[in-house]
Protein backbone atom coordinates (compact mmCIF):
# COMPACT_ATOMS: atom_id res chain seq x y z
CA UNK A 1 0.00 0.00 0.00
CA UNK A 2 1.31 3.42 -0.95
CA UNK A 3 -0.16 6.68 0.26
CA UNK A 4 0.73 9.69 -1.84
CA UNK A 5 -1.17 13.01 -2.44
CA UNK A 6 -4.46 13.31 -4.61
CA UNK A 7 -4.02 13.79 -8.60
CA UNK A 8 -6.75 15.16 -10.42
CA UNK A 9 -7.16 11.16 -12.08
CA UNK A 10 -8.32 10.30 -8.14
CA UNK A 11 -11.09 12.42 -8.48
CA UNK A 12 -13.45 10.31 -9.03
CA UNK A 13 -12.45 6.95 -7.60
CA UNK A 14 -12.39 9.74 -4.34
CA UNK A 15 -16.09 10.26 -4.91
CA UNK A 16 -17.13 7.00 -5.11
CA UNK A 17 -15.39 5.89 -2.31
CA UNK A 18 -16.59 8.42 -0.35
CA UNK A 19 -19.91 7.81 -1.76
CA UNK A 20 -19.51 4.11 -0.77
CA UNK A 21 -18.15 4.83 2.90
CA UNK A 22 -20.44 7.90 3.78
CA UNK A 23 -23.80 9.15 4.63
CA UNK A 24 -25.84 11.17 1.86
CA UNK A 25 -25.59 14.37 4.14
CA UNK A 26 -21.88 13.94 5.32
CA UNK A 27 -21.23 13.02 1.61
CA UNK A 28 -22.85 16.01 0.94
CA UNK A 29 -20.69 18.36 3.63
CA UNK A 30 -17.78 16.31 2.60
CA UNK A 31 -17.66 16.88 -0.98
CA UNK A 32 -18.19 20.90 -0.39
CA UNK A 33 -14.94 20.56 1.81
CA UNK A 34 -12.71 18.34 -0.54
CA UNK A 35 -13.09 21.15 -3.12
CA UNK A 36 -12.39 23.78 -1.04
CA UNK A 37 -9.59 22.33 -0.17
CA UNK A 38 -8.12 21.15 -3.02
CA UNK A 39 -8.50 24.51 -4.39
CA UNK A 40 -6.31 25.62 -1.21
CA UNK A 41 -3.71 23.47 -0.88
CA UNK A 42 -4.20 20.09 -2.45
CA UNK A 43 -0.88 18.48 -0.74
CA UNK A 44 -3.40 18.02 2.44
CA UNK A 45 -5.99 15.63 1.00
CA UNK A 46 -4.34 12.28 0.51
CA UNK A 47 -4.92 8.60 -0.88
CA UNK A 48 -4.08 5.25 -0.25
CA UNK A 49 -3.31 3.00 -3.60
CA UNK A 50 -3.36 -0.66 -3.28
CA UNK A 51 -2.66 -2.41 -6.22
CA UNK A 52 -3.52 0.67 -8.32
CA UNK A 53 -6.68 1.21 -6.87
CA UNK A 54 -7.87 3.84 -4.24
CA UNK A 55 -8.64 2.49 -1.00
CA UNK A 56 -8.44 5.25 1.72
CA UNK A 57 -8.16 9.17 1.47
CA UNK A 58 -7.82 11.54 4.34
CA UNK A 59 -8.70 15.54 4.17
CA UNK A 60 -6.76 17.68 5.98
CA UNK A 61 -6.70 21.60 6.45
CA UNK A 62 -4.43 24.19 8.28
CA UNK A 63 -6.52 27.22 10.10
CA UNK A 64 -5.03 29.55 11.90
CA UNK A 65 -1.35 27.82 12.36
CA UNK A 66 -3.40 24.17 13.51
CA UNK A 67 -3.81 21.68 11.80
CA UNK A 68 -6.70 19.42 11.17
CA UNK A 69 -7.56 15.92 10.41
CA UNK A 70 -11.10 16.63 8.25
CA UNK A 71 -12.39 13.48 7.15
CA UNK A 72 -10.79 10.15 6.52
CA UNK A 73 -12.43 7.33 4.70
CA UNK A 74 -11.51 3.54 3.52
CA UNK A 75 -13.23 1.53 1.45
CA UNK A 76 -14.89 -1.44 3.65
CA UNK A 77 -13.40 -4.27 2.04
CA UNK A 78 -10.04 -2.72 2.96
CA UNK A 79 -11.02 -1.45 6.73
CA UNK A 80 -9.22 -2.86 10.03
CA UNK A 81 -6.00 -3.20 7.90
CA UNK A 82 -3.88 -0.39 8.62
CA UNK A 83 -4.94 1.92 5.90
CA UNK A 84 -6.51 4.77 8.21
CA UNK A 85 -3.62 4.38 10.51
CA UNK A 86 -0.96 5.00 7.41
CA UNK A 87 -3.01 7.90 5.77
CA UNK A 88 -3.34 9.44 9.91
CA UNK A 89 0.71 9.23 10.17
CA UNK A 90 0.84 10.49 6.36
CA UNK A 91 -0.98 13.89 7.04
CA UNK A 92 0.56 14.35 10.41
CA UNK A 93 4.20 14.49 8.58
CA UNK A 94 2.94 17.11 6.22
CA UNK A 95 1.69 18.93 9.59
CA UNK A 96 5.09 18.66 11.01
CA UNK A 97 6.66 19.88 8.10
CA UNK A 98 4.77 22.63 7.65
CA UNK A 99 5.64 23.51 11.89
CA UNK A 100 1.82 23.63 12.57
CA UNK A 101 1.30 24.82 16.23
CA UNK A 102 -1.03 21.90 17.06
CA UNK A 103 -2.73 18.78 15.64
CA UNK A 104 -6.48 18.59 16.26
CA UNK A 105 -9.16 15.94 14.97
CA UNK A 106 -12.56 18.01 13.85
CA UNK A 107 -15.13 15.94 15.84
CA UNK A 108 -18.61 16.15 14.46
CA UNK A 109 -21.34 13.85 14.23
CA UNK A 110 -19.73 12.09 11.54
CA UNK A 111 -16.53 11.21 12.74
CA UNK A 112 -17.65 10.11 16.06
CA UNK A 113 -17.38 5.84 14.68
CA UNK A 114 -13.27 7.03 13.97
CA UNK A 115 -12.45 8.65 16.73
CA UNK A 116 -11.04 5.23 18.09
CA UNK A 117 -8.91 5.06 15.65
CA UNK A 118 -7.18 8.63 16.40
CA UNK A 119 -7.45 7.09 20.27
CA UNK A 120 -5.41 4.40 19.28
CA UNK A 121 -2.57 6.69 17.42
CA UNK A 122 -2.25 8.61 20.78
CA UNK A 123 -4.55 11.32 20.29
CA UNK A 124 -6.53 12.09 23.93
CA UNK A 125 -10.01 13.96 24.34
CA UNK A 126 -8.11 17.63 24.07
CA UNK A 127 -6.94 16.76 21.00
CA UNK A 128 -10.76 16.52 19.13
CA UNK A 129 -11.90 19.87 17.90
CA UNK A 130 -16.13 20.25 18.67
CA UNK A 131 -16.70 24.09 17.85
CA UNK A 132 -19.91 26.65 16.76
CA UNK A 133 -17.13 28.26 14.08
CA UNK A 134 -16.63 26.11 11.77
CA UNK A 135 -13.31 25.54 9.88
CA UNK A 136 -12.70 27.41 6.91
CA UNK A 137 -13.17 24.54 3.97
CA UNK A 138 -16.57 23.96 5.83
CA UNK A 139 -17.78 27.31 6.36
CA UNK A 140 -16.35 28.76 2.99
Amino acid sequence: MNVRSFQLSDYRPITALLEDVLTEECYEKTMEAFARQLSWDSDLVLVAVEHSEIVGMIIGTIDNNKGYYYRIAVSSSHQRKGIGKALVQALRLRFEQRHVTKILITADEHNEPVLPLYESLGYVASDFFKSFQKLAIVAG
